[in-house]
């Protein structure tokens, strides 16, 4: 009676479509990229269903796939199907909505229940057409994937995401359409597993390990070329690499050209300039460096400061890269200690028979020293003028008035010991000749 009762509750692939695309939904026409069906002979819906190319079921609580001969007529344009975060937990319930999408390109089946299920090599024949798989958080076997690969002569993109995979299964034959591979977020953490996809897909172009504990890049420059000869992007964020000599393997790939490698242990000592600048220089064929193109400008930087940031090390310490920057640059100079804090001066400040000393900051501008002065000195908000003495200069150009408001005091060469002198406005006449 209980499995009885799960039938009746089970939705299925044709009941979703028949509730999510029945004309009641569509009030005003069939809209964009929507095309219009006839009710297949024998179909439990009445009129018309809008369907568009891309079916988009996720989270609908499907668990079986219903009559074949619906999905067959329902789906015949159909060339995208989402059906991740529903409750498929059996193969054969896929197969056979798949087999009866004809042109069927995208398929992802992600968050589906499926660690348990066993797909029967045969049974993988009707995956042929597809060129995108999305597996992730499914936690199929590594003897699922290699069935699903040996029969989709076109698969270019296998996501595996979340899975729990801990090592990887070699599959007896390759995959050479796969030119992507993102398996972020599983426990991977020795490179003996890692190599084994340059194994089994050949054609590999990106591969993306994201948040996966690999340690090391353990293998020479010729295992290297010959596992992966295509590969032109790779995504280590968040791996275990913790020596520069990784980084300096990373350069044996013959193809690569673009690298993602943040959150790693190796940069924890750094800063984030060193940290891009140091990276970027043991990358000489990178152009693409943790999402951000490299400049011929960016480049050159890196270079430079790799250079000055090893050659104060003893020569056994320095990376085999410095010596190829140095025969590229020649031994260059230190770069000086420029002191970028703001600059200060003491000056005497004269208002009438009272004298203060005053610091002034050299970036502010005669506006902001009037404020200053005026709330330092009581001084009235209007009605006053500011000169400026120079100790050295006083007897051959006497003061100089400090009139231009956004005029930064820098401009006027103050120096420690000079004073500023303020005095009342004259009405009718400006004159400081009773200076």
């Amino acid at each position: 009676m209980d499995q009885s009762c799960d039938e009746e509750v089970a939705r299925t692939f044709v009941q979703v479509i028949s509730d999510k695309y029945n004309t009641e939904n569509f009030p005003y026409g069939q809209g964009l990229g929507v095309v219009v069906l006839p009710s297949p002979p024998g179909s439990p819906t009445k009129g018309h269903l809008f369907l568009p190319n891309v079916l988009v079921l996720n989270d609908c609580g499907i668990k079986k796939a219903g009559d074949r001969s619906d999905i067959a007529a329902f789906c015949a344009h159909v060339v995208e199907l989402d059906l991740s975060y529903n409750e498929i937990h059996d193969w054969a319930e896929i197969c056979a909505i798949v087999s009866n999408v004809p042109h069927l390109d995208i398929l992802n089946l992600s968050m589906n229940p499926l660690s348990g299920a066993a797909l029967e090599p045969p049974m993988a024949e009707v995956f042929a057409r597809v060129r995108r798989l999305v597996l992730i958080n499914t936690h199929v076997s590594w003897d699922t994937v290699h069935a699903l690969t040996r029969n989709t002569p076109e698969l270019a993109e296998l996501f595996l995401c979340l899975n729990d995979y801990h090592n990887v299964s070699l599959s007896c034959t390759t995959c050479p359409s796969l030119h992507l591979l993102q398996i972020t977020d599983n426990h991977l953490r020795d490179w003996a597993e890692v190599r084994k996809f340059g194994q089994m897909y050949p054609s590999l172009s990106e591969l993306v390990l994201a948040n996966n504990s690999v340690e090391h890049v353990g293998d020479t420059r010729e295992a290297l070329q010959r596992l992966f000869p295509n590969l032109r992007c790779v995504n280590l964020n968040n791996s275990g690499l913790s020596e520069w000599e990784d980084i300096e393997r990373l350069n044996f790939f013959p193809k690569l050209q673009e690298v993602k490698v943040m959150g790693i242990p190796l940069f924890k000592p750094y800063n984030t300039q060193e940290r891009r600048n140091l990276l970027l220089a043991q990358l000489p064929n990178v152009s693409v460096l943790n999402g951000g193109a490299v400049s011929d400008n960016d480049r050159e930087a890196a270079e430079r400061f790799f250079i000055r940031y090893y050659q104060e090390c003893p020569e056994l310490e320095r990376p085999h890269r410095y010596n190829e920057l140095v025969s590229k640059y020649g031994q260059l100079a230190p770069l000086a200690d420029v002191d970028l804090t703001p600059r200060c001066t003491m000056v005497d400040v004269r208002w009438g028979d009272r004298v203060e000393a005053v610091s002034l900051r050299l970036e502010w501008t005669v506006g902001n020293l009037r404020k200053q002065l005026r709330a330092l000195l009581q001084l009235p908000n209007n009605g006053i003028r500011l000169f400026y003495i120079s100790r050295e200069m006083a007897a051959v150009v006497g003061p100089e008035e400090l009139k231009c408001g956004f005029r930064a005091l820098h401009s006027y060469r103050i120096r420690d010991g000079d004073e500023i002198l303020i005095v009342p406005k004259v009405k009718n006449r400006c004159s400081s000749s009773h200076l």
